[in-house]
């Protein structure tokens, strides 16, 4: 008798670790979504400076989890492969070729077998893309000629991507690049290693907003470490394979060669490092060196950035750069309130100069009354457009100058709250200087400009002329009503013939040559194919509708192929929330239906292929004060989801009963919300998500107060604390690798115990190796397994709810 007992008790474990193998290994979605996801990548584009050529690049569409778990060492918030001295996970291209636009003849180029090229990057004389090539044991450095198209190598020269890069020197026949140090000698371990001391952390008084980072150094090991793989050695690196190394090794945030070629402002990340802050805040020493690597003169020694108000900077020189146009001017931002936004004064920031030799003391530019934004120079006449930005109303505006002359007043050319898209008068077209610089391009008196066109319709996008003079503008071209057409590059300096990215509904982005000329029709210049030809049956459309409250809403409707008219189907609604402080640009809308219906990685409109209906970006605005905005966030985002229900309910579509929500990362904190506080869903997803904000208690979004400012708020506001009240399935995913700023994979492990301890109904999927988004075919294939699952489970095929309609508001 008890042998039988044992034989069924071993039965019962094989048979239990069979079902637990099954359940824990990677899925795949069904074959409708498979096929698409298998589909050839449309190659990208790059246009030559020259504007004569286009650079074909066909990227790899998903890596594999192999790939993906390569070593990695997360260290000062940098993510290093040791292996390659590189970036982990790299974005690279398997294939280039070369396309002229004249005549479209293509020219591949001979590239080593296996090769993972980054970071093309195009001589301003369109003679040359050097380019990195990831290999087992190093970043290689190389160079394509394009007049044929043949590809070298530079011999000994590996590329620091971990904490580096490169880029085209003024001559345009050689490139300043961050190498690893040939003589470093060995690396410090990095597995099993014996603590030598414990991990101490100390502070004195200081206050400073500290934001959950992620990847941050935790010991002195990981200090030796980051020493190691951050150490570059700066180079001048010809075309012919010559090498001049600059100054010695250090660990160089920033480097950037001047104008006519004789100096390089460096940045030099320097010791003591921080546990709670990564690398970008560490203290720095900045400089302008000569090509010895004799420094010529300091610009700042920037401290390290532990007591930086809430929205606030550095008191250090910052935004620091060349003027394109001069041999070596530097230009820089010095803050006039201490860094601090709360601080009233006239004046919060100064642009400052200096130029070679650099003997002189630095001299001012122009005051900024609120926070400096941003600067492009033109390419004559000293013309500088800059921009501040005062947070408190959210608006942006932009000026106009010459930089050179004292006595030029600044003229104001916008003033528009960030958010208002129907308003944008668009950015400046610019061009390349024969050194390599970008500056504006300027046609007399006159700029370009180009941009989205959003309308109520919309967008639609748009090349303009703007006269700088009268501030007039005359529009050059704009997209068609029934496609959208993206301006890509001006092709001559009038502005006559230029290169636009069509695409619509029905057919790929491809692109276009275009001619002002009379009469004169688009000259189509690439042929890329429909990837997914049983995505042309999927309908959509843009839904315009009101809140409660007034506030404009819309989403645009996705219906899955082959669907009948008048027939309610299960639906999902896909948001984000959004900080508004005027409702009338919170109900602006945004993109376009022109577009063509391109789907994948975890894309939630594959549930298209699956039978359901889709209410994209149904926009969830949260308006009011930015200082309070978020006391409302419950209710706003309650009512929101109700007025998209209760409209696809009222044109046929939805199915009230059958109604899911989702969103990813700030979506998934919504999505949890809406679960908490609502009955408005039969079952969530939610995807990379914070769910307690007690664990980002200096702020999160757009939120100002910290936790101990406003207690009640940070309680109210994480569905963490309301798990009992969630009684709606939620499918919980994370990237076991999360590196994003507050989403910390424990953030999704807490909320599903809280589910657990409390009865509900959840599933938590952590995907090895992947981070804020996923990007393993395993990983994707399996997402979507999961999220479809669910939802056939628990939205499509669930029981009508007794006494539960799209009407019930929050509880």
């Amino acid at each position: 008798m008890k042998s039988k007992i044992f034989v069924l008790f071993v039965a019962f474990l094989l048979l239990s670790s069979a079902n637990l193998f099954a359940q824990s290994s990677y899925q795949k979605p069904p074959k409708d979504v498979m096929d698409v996801l298998d589909a050839a990548v449309t190659p990208q584009t790059s246009i030559s400076p020259a504007k004569d050529k286009i650079l074909l690049l066909e990227p790899v569409g998903y890596p594999s989890i192999a790939e993906l778990s390569q070593p990695m060492l997360r260290l000062a918030g940098l993510r290093i492969n040791p292996n390659t001295n590189g970036a982990h996970r790299q974005p690279y291209a398997v294939k280039l070729t070369l396309k002229n636009i004249a005549d479209g003849k293509e020219t591949p180029i001979d590239l080593p077998a296996k090769a993972q090229i980054i970071s093309p990057q195009w001589s301003a004389d369109g003679k040359y893309i050097a380019a990195g090539n990831i290999t087992p044991n190093g970043i290689e450095m190389w160079i394509i000629e394009t007049a044929n198209g043949k590809a070298k190598m530079v011999k000994n020269a590996k590329v620091n991507t971990a904490f580096g890069s490169f880029s085209w020197m003024p001559d345009q026949k050689s490139l300043l690049v961050n190498l690893v140090p040939s003589k470093r000698g060995v690396a410090p371990q990095y597995q099993n290693t014996t603590p030598t001391a414990p991990n101490i952390q100390e502070t004195t008084g200081k206050t400073g907003a500290i934001r959950t980072y992620q990847d941050l150094l935790r010991s002195p090991n990981d200090e030796a470490l980051f020493e190691y793989y951050a150490t570059s050695q700066l180079a001048v690196v010809a075309v012919d394979g010559k090498i001049k190394e600059i100054g010695q090794p250090a660990i160089f945030d920033t480097t950037s060669v001047s104008p006519d070629g004789n100096y390089v402002l460096t940045s030099s990340v320097q010791r003591p490092f921080s546990y709670l802050l990564p690398a970008s805040d560490f203290p720095q020493e900045v400089e302008i060196w000569d090509l010895n690597g004799k420094s010529v003169y300091k610009v700042a020694s920037v401290p390290l950035q532990d007591n930086i108000p809430v929205d606030g900077v550095t008191t250090a020189p910052r935004n620091y750069g060349w003027v394109p146009t001069e041999s070596a001017t530097l230009v820089w931002a010095e803050a006039l309130d201490g860094g601090n936004p709360k601080e009233k004064v006239e004046f919060r920031d100064k642009l400052m100069k200096i130029a070679a030799p650099f003997s002189s003391a630095p001299t001012e530019i122009v005051k900024t009354q609120h926070r400096f934004a941003g600067r492009t120079f033109g390419e004559r006449n000293g013309l500088m457009l800059y921009s501040d930005y005062n947070r408190d109303t959210r608006k942006r505006r932009l000026f106009m100058m010459d930089y050179s002359s004292s006595a030029s007043a600044p003229k104001l050319i916008s003033d528009l709250n960030v958010a208002d898209r129907y308003n944008d008068i668009g950015q400046p077209v610019t061009r390349r200087l024969p050194n390599g610089f970008s500056v504006i391009q300027q046609m007399g008196e006159e700029i370009f400009l180009t941009g989205l066109g959003a309308s109520v319709e919309g967008d639609r996008p748009f090349l303009r002329r703007m006269n700088l003079q009268t501030l007039k503008t005359e529009e050059v071209w704009r997209s068609g009503n029934t496609e959208f057409e993206g301006f890509v590059a001006l092709l001559d300096d009038g502005g006559t013939r230029f290169l636009t990215r069509k695409e619509s509904p029905l057919d790929p982005p491809n692109l276009y040559l275009r001619s002002t000329a009379q009469n004169q029709t688009a000259q189509r210049i690439t042929n890329f194919p429909d990837p997914a030809p049983s995505l042309r049956g999927i309908k959509k459309q843009l839904v315009k509708y009101k809140r409660a409250d007034g506030v404009d809403l819309s989403f645009t409707l996705y219906l899955p192929p082959n669907y009948k008219e008048g027939t309610r189907l299960p639906t999902l609604v896909w948001a984000y929330p959004l900080e508004f402080t005027d409702a009338s640009v919170a109900g602006q809308v945004s993109g376009s239906t022109n577009r063509f219906t391109s789907i994948g990685g975890i894309s939630h409109l594959f549930f298209l292929l699956n039978g359901y209906a889709v209410l994209d970006n149904a926009t969830m605005p949260v308006v009011g004060d930015p200082e309070t905005v978020n006391d409302t966030f419950i209710k706003q985002i309650n009512d929101s989801a109700k007025a998209a229900i209760d409209k696809g309910v009222e044109m046929g579509v939805v199915d009230p009963q059958r109604v899911g929500v989702g969103g990813h990362s700030y979506g998934a904190f919504m999505t949890a919300n809406l679960l908490a506080h609502s009955d408005l869903f039969r079952a969530g997803i939610a995807r990379s998500g914070a769910y307690n904000r007690t664990l980002t208690p200096f702020g999160f979004q757009g939120e100002r107060r910290n936790f101990w400012e406003a207690t009640e708020l940070y309680t109210k506001i994480s569905p963490f604390f309301f798990a009992n009240k969630i009684n709606e399935p939620i499918l919980l995913i994370h990237g076991e690798a999360d590196n994003n700023t507050g989403t910390f994979p424990i953030q999704s492990e807490r909320l599903f115990a809280a589910l657990q301890g409390t009865g509900g109904t959840a599933r938590l999927v952590m995907l090895p190796h992947e981070s804020h988004g996923y990007a393993a075919k395993e990983s994707v294939e399996h997402t979507l397994f999961e999220m479809i699952n669910w939802f056939d489970k628990y939205v499509k095929n669930a029981k009508p709810r007794e006494n539960k309609t799209a009407a019930q508001t929050s509880r």
